[in-house]
């Protein structure tokens, strides 16, 4: 039988459709026993997957790697490729099936750029999948130093967990509002799976898809967000690596 221990960090990308915020609230912080530094693997690393190895930056645009924090168990590296991604259906008979169906295809259209850098396979079961991405509007949520909830358009999640082999392991789920649509959906859905992927932080350069706001006309993938990514997958984790016995 497999123990499960939660963690949840949420991201946001958008209020309303004016700004993206970034909330590293924990709504559960607690691992019980293996929350225990003794009992946690120590940092290693992973080698790093082919498609990164093989990236090279012709035009030396370098990175954001200093905007991105590790976490409690070190950065968000997926050691299992490739990565299994569920993005939701519409069932045959649901109301506006069609306007539905539009909408994951836009969103798999965003996901697929990134496959590019890191090998993604799309499920159809989401309880196999290591990222599931959501038609859902992300909970109101209040920011520090602020007096009312805000609303968001979009929102990662991740969450830690012991598999059956022992192993410390994690999950995202992606939140993407119904109201979103064209090249803004596309946008949220490629900078959230960005943070799925390991960019746990923002680039402040609005040329790159993590920027940490929403621009008029947004950007694709970039050459720093790529850099960023293979730095990220060059650092240690605890993510991935078995459980020493107590």
């Amino acid at each position: 039988m497999r123990q499960e221990f939660f963690i949840f960090i949420l991201v946001a990308i958008a209020a309303l459709v004016v700004a993206i915020s970034y909330d590293t609230s924990k709504a559960n912080t607690k691992l019980t026993e293996v929350a225990q530094a003794s009992k946690l693997p120590q940092l290693q690393q992973h080698p790093l997957p082919a498609s990164l190895a093989q990236w090279q930056d012709q035009s030396n645009s370098g990175d954001y790697f200093s905007e991105i924090k590790p976490t409690e168990v070190g950065y968000l590296v997926w050691s299992q490729l490739p990565v299994k991604v569920y993005i939701q259906q519409p069932h045959a008979e649901t109301h506006n099936a069609d306007r539905l169906q539009s909408w994951a295809n836009e969103v798999l259209q965003a996901i697929q750029e990134w496959n590019v850098y890191l090998p993604l396979q799309v499920v159809e079961q989401p309880e196999v999948a290591d990222i599931k991405i959501l038609r859902l509007s992300p909970p109101l949520r209040i920011a520090p130093n602020e007096k009312f909830p805000r609303a968001r358009s979009a929102e990662t999640t991740y969450e830690l967990y012991v598999s059956s082999n022992r192993v410390l392991s994690h999950r995202c789920s992606i939140l993407l509002s119904p109201n979103q649509t064209g090249q803004y959906l596309q946008a949220a859905a490629r900078h959230e799976f960005g943070h799925a992927l390991g960019i746990w932080g923002h680039s402040p350069n609005p040329n790159d898809a993590l920027y940490f706001s929403q621009v008029r006309n947004p950007p694709p993938i970039s050459a720093r967000d790529v850099n960023t990514l293979k730095r990220v997958y060059q650092q240690p984790t605890r993510l991935g690596w078995l459980l020493p016995r107590a």
